[in-house]
């Protein structure tokens, strides 16, 4: 394997988008086309002890980047002496809860479409032997602000490649807890129904604007969704959606993974398989299908505020995991994760910088950076001069 080559930088990083688990995202451009994307920037002492995380996302990414056109694509990987960078597709439309409550109406049509769209890439992605594990609102964003742009599938930091032959399953607490199959919480082995899972939760979200297992606490949510305790009410939030739509949850959220249906069955189901208007009937609007946009946002600004309080625990809960026995530096890490995460931040990127480089999909790379990976640990120093 040729020795890894430090080269001028191909992108200029700008704004800073916005910030997930143990990164930060910004945007970059390619400096000879002109290119906008989304870097996602990370720093390599928050990896020490997880480079395995890194190595894993891009090799899910090289299995389903290109292949799907509502899965963001992986286009780069380069490092500096603190930083790892991944380039990806720059996804503009925002989040799903913000699209949604911009929309003048909301009917149950329209969360069809959206959940027959993300189940066919979450269909396309279990046929590449991958399960996703982090399947949720946040995570599902669109390209562009255009009325008729594409809804990605973002994030597969938690993803893992999953051989069938093998019947391997995946025995670590992961993902965000509302989200979380009861299989996760119980330890007894999940792999790809634990997306179908997080489907159904998604799926009552889209129809009612709160998730089916909200409790006061994070212990007795967990507990909610080991028993798949949960109801389609209140009646004022449920009574405007149908019967048809509530068998699609109630089938998704089966507690026995075996029993569960595939992504590939929820397709079939009439929910998403029949071209009619879904919904129930009101004379009263424009297409003469119940308005779910008023409950809908009701819901989800009482929720607003908590939820972002909710986020950040989760996300310092889920790093913490990846610590393994490290307790240590488990209980540290609420101080420091937001330290790290600037410092990756403050770093500028330009031509003038030297970096690190191979380029995904070219196969003259001087590496495979997958190999590179495995051949050196992320965290030793690559060499870039100073700004």
């Amino acid at each position: 394997m040729s020795n890894p080559k430090t080269v001028p930088c191909q992108y200029r990083t700008g704004r800073t988008l916005g910030s997930g688990t143990y990164a930060v995202v910004k945007e970059a451009v390619q400096i000879t086309t002109g290119q906008y994307y989304a870097c996602k920037v990370i720093n390599k002492k928050l990896m020490e002890g997880r480079e395995h995380m890194v190595r894993n996302e891009i090799a899910v990414l090289k299995k389903v980047s290109q292949g799907h056109r509502n899965i963001v694509t992986l286009h780069d990987y380069f490092e500096t002496a603190h930083n790892l960078y991944l380039i990806f597709d720059l996804c503009s439309g925002g989040e799903l809860f913000d699209r949604i409550c911009a929309k003048g109406n909301y009917y149950e049509q329209d969360a069809a479409d959206l959940l027959r769209t993300i189940m066919e890439a979450v269909q396309y992605i279990h046929e590449c032997g991958i399960v996703h594990r982090d399947l949720k609102p946040e995570n599902l964003i669109f390209r562009s602000k255009a009325e008729d742009a594409d809804i990605m599938i973002a994030d597969f930091g938690l993803s893992r490649v999953m051989d069938d032959k093998t019947l391997t399953m995946l025995t670590e607490v992961c993902g965000t807890p509302g989200y979380m199959a009861p299989e996760i919480f119980k330890k007894t082995g999940h792999g790809k129904p634990v997306d179908v899972w997080a489907m159904g939760v998604i799926t009552y979200f889209l129809l009612c604007g709160y998730t089916p297992f909200d409790r006061d606490t994070q212990q007795q949510e967990m507990e909610a969704i080991i028993r798949g305790d949960y109801k389609f009410e209140p009646a004022e939030y449920w009574n405007p959606v149908s019967e048809n739509a509530r068998d699609f949850v109630r089938s998704c959220l089966t507690i026995d993974p075996r029993k569960r249906p595939t992504a590939a069955d929820a397709l079939k189901h009439p929910w998403l398989a029949e071209t009619k208007k879904q919904g129930v009937s009101d004379p009263t609007t424009a297409t003469g299908q119940a308005d779910l946009l008023p409950t809908f946002q009701k819901a989800f600004n009482a929720k607003k505020t908590f939820r972002k309080a909710v986020l950040g625990v989760m996300a310092s809960r889920r790093m913490a995991t990846t610590f393994g026995a490290n307790k240590d530096k488990a209980a540290a890490l609420p101080f420091d994760l937001d330290a790290l995460k600037k410092n990756a931040e403050s770093e500028q990127i330009d031509e003038k910088r030297t970096v690190t480089y191979a380029h995904i999909d070219d196969p003259s790379s001087p590496r495979n950076p997958i190999d590179e990976l495995k051949s050196k640990p992320l965290t030793s120093p690559g060499r870039a001069p100073a700004s």
